[in-house]
């Protein structure tokens, strides 16, 4: 399967292998559409909030790739994780760490070594588990979008899916979702 044609727009967009992280959803959602209504998107499958685990990813998604991703999904079981510690990146990126993150690391390491032609944030940047909030600029710091957040840590959870995202401005969706551990399967539909 073809990921979208993406024309001529400005940023052609990318894949993302992601954990879809439900109830910060809204948050995320909310925060996306402040800064950009074009990364809202339209699939009420898709979900924005999210622990990456390898992205940028594939243009094209075919049997053999989708069958790959199944096994990695297959080796990590479901497990729970816990949200609370909000810190900033040295790039500005606010985020949530996950606790455990090793599970989420353990996903990723899978990942890299079955698709070694996609490295983590393509090379730019050593893979670490988190979930993006904000960007430290003008009146956004760690300190406000703490305050932001106010009510909502922490946020217990349970990864259980591994969700193959598009993300392009007007364009993002889901494209493939598998379950963690070894009844891993598609459940896109």
């Amino acid at each position: 399967m073809s990921l979208p044609d993406t024309g001529a727009s400005a940023w052609r967009g990318h894949s993302v292998l992601q954990v879809p992280v439900p109830p910060l959803e809204g948050w995320v959602r909310d925060r996306t559409a402040a800064y950009d209504p074009g990364f809202v998107s339209a699939d009420p499958r898709f979900v924005h909030a999210h622990v990456t685990a390898l992205g940028p990813f594939v243009d094209v998604l075919d049997d053999d790739v989708a069958s790959r991703v199944a096994a990695v999904a297959a080796q990590v079981e479901p497990f729970p994780y816990r949200l609370a510690r909000v810190a900033t990146f040295p790039n500005g990126i606010v985020h949530l760490a996950p606790e455990p993150a090793g599970p989420f690391a353990l996903l990723t390491a899978l990942l890299v070594a079955e698709f070694p032609d996609h490295p983590p944030y393509a090379g730019e940047f050593a893979p670490e588990p988190h979930l993006t909030l904000d960007l430290v600029h003008g009146d956004v710091t760690e300190e406000s979008t703490r305050a932001r957040l106010d009510g909502l840590l922490p946020v217990e959870a349970r990864a259980d899916a591994l969700d193959l995202a598009w993300w392009e401005s007007g364009r993002c969706r889901l494209v493939r979702r598998w379950l963690l551990g070894r009844g891993a399967r598609d459940v896109t539909s």
